[in-house]
């Protein structure tokens, strides 16, 4: 099934004492040794030192690397792999204009669907155009770069 995200879904830009305190969060919960557990009992207040909530732990290892991300002063948006995407949404995503990712949906490069006479675009289908998109652009450069070596230019 797959889930429609809302217009304007909730982006955390963190502040000054945000980050400064995913930083320290983060390294006490990097600290910690998981191993392979299949849960971790979190406790949720100071109020009462056995009120607690079991996470999986793969929710942990994602809220640590959220808190890294926070850590850095970088903005965090949580989007579900399967959620369907605007061509707005996707565009400011691959940092494009809309009209480019009409393009790309018209040529078949990235999949999508109609529903009515608007196309969704599902998350992990972009990212896994952003990733090849990425690796060829990457093989370029790397071709580029060794011409110019080549031809002794400096680089």
């Amino acid at each position: 099934m797959s889930t429609l995200l809302p217009e304007n879904f909730e982006t955390v830009s963190p502040t000054d004492s945000d980050a400064r305190l995913a930083l320290e969060s983060s390294r006490i919960l990097a600290s910690r040794k998981l191993g392979k557990k299949t849960s971790v009992r979190i406790r949720l207040g100071d109020d009462d030192p056995s009120e607690g909530v079991v996470v999986p732990t793969s929710a942990v290892r994602l809220f640590l690397h959220l808190l890294v991300e926070m850590s850095q002063g970088h903005a965090v948006t949580l989007i579900p792999t399967h959620a369907e995407l605007t061509t707005q949404q996707a565009a400011d995503l691959l940092n494009v204009s809309r009209p480019y990712v009409v393009k790309l949906l018209d040529e078949g490069k990235i999949p999508s669907r109609l529903v009515g006479k608007y196309r969704r675009v599902r998350f992990d289908d972009l990212m896994a155009f952003k990733k090849k998109d990425d690796q060829a652009r990457s093989e370029v450069l790397d071709q580029l770069a060794q011409e110019a070596q080549e031809l002794g230019l400096g680089y």
